[in-house]
């Protein structure tokens, strides 16, 4: 086990010097699309936990993402001049909100449970739009602050593009690692048996219904923290954190990414991103159309996302003789998968 947790953990060690990096080379666009990507990262692994490692696949996770955006402006509009306290209490809310919802929805299967989840979705979009005097109906909550971080020492402003993706950085390699802790757990390997045979697991003494409960409930928790640290990189919470296209979004870049493997879905959002940034910019009327064609083509070649094809390229080379007598293809797997991964 120790050994197999050196793969995962030098990879989080890699992508921290990398993230560290973007700041001193990068320009001002290059920041805050960077910044984008590592917000949409950890809304996309949030999904994930629910539809690649339960099996449940939610077409309302808008709503923990919205529902997060929402408090945390909410409370920083309102005064609260503290930005890990508006972070934590989105990722509260948005984990309630996961709670009183999951708790309708773990116990329908298949299309019933994602077209609940949709219905949930919607029915909060709906209140976002209409109580104006909360939400700000279709306008949203304008002018979200970002309160600078305040230590014993003194304090750091998070005005700058620099700044505020420092802290988002570390806010999302930390939330990854969570995950990762999650998915690698008993726990994790339990929900992996659920999506594999939820009726044998259930013989075998796993509480299913229980289980997958959980597992909304920590899916929407990180979503509404996602959510929560797009209210003041955006500097408003609208309506349309909540809306139905907000939920395909994380659904695409997992499946582009690969949902059976743990950073795939990141995979799959800056793909995701990159392809939407470089049509639109183009293809300014059709770019959408385009965009549903290259997915599609993704999709249908990739039935494992761009992460599982690599795999199974990787897979079938020849293995190499070497003093390490651990499989060349388990090596890989050890980066980027759990222990125990399927």
């Amino acid at each position: 086990m120790v050994r197999a947790a050196r793969g995962p953990l030098a990879g989080f060690l890699l992508a921290a010097a990398g993230l560290a990096l973007i700041p001193w080379l990068a320009s001002p666009f290059q920041i805050l699309f960077s910044t984008e990507i590592l917000i949409f990262s950890l809304y996309a692994l949030a999904f994930n936990l629910l539809f690649g490692i339960t099996g449940l696949l939610s077409f309302g996770h808008s709503a923990y993402y919205g529902v997060g955006g929402y408090v945390a402006a909410f409370a920083l509009v309102h005064g609260y001049t503290s930005l890990p306290g508006a972070l934590a209490l989105g990722m509260a809310a948005a984990a309630l909100a996961g709670l009183l919802i999951g708790y309708f929805c773990v116990r329908l299967d298949e299309i019933y449970f994602a077209m609940l989840t949709l219905a949930f979705s919607q029915m909060l979009f709906a209140i976002a739009w209409q109580w104006t005097e909360v939400t700000g109906g279709s306008d949203g909550i304008l002018g979200v602050p970002r309160p600078p971080l305040r230590f014993p020492g003194g304090t750091v402003a998070l005005e700058s593009a620099g700044a505020f993706y420092a802290l988002v950085a570390v806010v999302v390699l930390g939330a990854a690692l969570l995950l990762w802790a999650v998915v690698a757990s008993p726990f994790g390997e339990a929900l992996r048996a659920i999506r594999e045979n939820p009726e044998r697991a259930e013989f075998i003494g796993i509480p299913v219904r229980r289980y997958r409960l959980a597992a909304f409930v920590l899916s929407a928790a990180f979503a509404g923290l996602a959510g929560a640290l797009v209210a003041p990189f955006g500097r408003t919470a609208s309506p349309e954190l909540l809306f139905w296209t907000k939920s395909a979004e994380p659904v695409l870049m997992s499946l582009l990414g690969g949902i059976r493997v743990f950073l795939g879905p990141v995979v799959g959002v800056v793909v995701y991103l990159w392809l939407r940034d470089l049509i639109s910019s183009r293809l300014v009327d059709y770019w959408m159309l385009v965009m549903g064609g290259i997915v599609i083509a993704l999709v249908l070649f990739f039935r494992g996302g761009i992460v599982g094809a690599a795999l199974t390229w990787w897979r079938a080379r020849p293995r190499e003789t070497a003093n390490d007598d651990t499989p060349r293809d388990e090596r890989i797997d050890q980066v980027v998968r759990p222990h125990g991964g399927r």
